[in-house]
């Protein structure tokens, strides 16, 4: 099974127009990062977890010729806006896509795409088949996740744990029970938005603390903002086994 990250930025404290910082100046690729989503491709599935504002260049960017499904963190913009795009996938693979997502992000998307839910829809409007998920394990396929309940300041947020890899974004607090769930992983995914006290995000040594914590093999850090500084300095930074994920690291799981 292969992940591949489409994005491991965020909007947080980027400005609409590039703000001239060394970050966002910056000719490192590595420091030219869209909005978190990862691509997972088993033997027999191809999944996206989130669908940002991006999603149509992330789909383009890693030539993604079909996609089985899309699974949900949570409801904030960065992380579902680019749905509407799925109607590509629903052209050239004739069928509905499927979406997996709890009832609180379902209601977020009947919200801000109420036209995918309408009795009588236009032609050409997304085709979506909706799969509720909650604190119990589900597959797809040969893809079998463990759902994680971690606290972005006041919002319950999923991450998931596959096999022995675990990946969570907007975590600002995880519960012992939770935690439990983390434990014994390889691989852990975590965010680290900068280095600033933050409210409902790790900063980049609360992250530190938490993948030490955990005592897994090998850290990537995601969700990163422009605030956080540039990936070469930052990774100079970083203890043994920790490092930054970027736009189009692939990894084996």
């Amino acid at each position: 099974m292969t992940i591949t990250f489409l994005g491991s930025g965020t909007s947080q404290g980027v400005p609409v127009i590039a703000c001239g910082c060394e970050v966002c100046t910056s000719v490192d690729i590595s420091d030219k990062r869209l909005r978190s989503s990862i691509l997972i491709e088993s033997e027999d599935k191809t999944v996206v977890i989130d669908s940002g504002p991006d999603f149509r260049y992330q789909m383009l960017r890693a030539n993604v010729q079909h996609l089985d499904a899309i699974v949900y963190t949570h409801e904030h913009k960065d992380h579902i806006a680019g749905m509407d795009d799925i109607r590509a996938f629903n052209f050239k693979q004739q069928e509905p896509m499927n979406i997996y997502a709890d009832t609180r992000v379902q209601a977020a998307l009947i919200r801000e795409f109420p036209y995918v839910f309408d009795e009588y829809k236009y032609p050409g409007t997304p085709q979506v088949k909706i799969h509720t998920i909650g604190a119990e394990a589900f597959d797809i396929g040969s893809i079998h996740f463990i759902p994680i309940e971690v606290m972005h300041y006041k919002l319950p947020v999923l991450g998931f744990r596959i096999n022995d890899f675990t990946y969570i974004t907007d975590a600002k607090t995880i519960s012992e029970a939770e935690k439990q769930k983390i434990k014994g992983s390889k691989i852990l995914v975590i965010n680290a938005l900068q280095k600033q006290t933050h409210i409902s995000h790790f900063t980049l040594d609360e992250a530190i603390a938490f993948a030490r914590e955990m005592g897994t093999e090998k850290t990537y850090f995601t969700h990163i903002s422009h605030r956080l500084g540039k990936h070469q300095d930052i990774a100079a930074e970083l203890p043994d086994g920790i490092e930054l994920a970027y736009d189009g690291l692939q990894l084996a799981i």
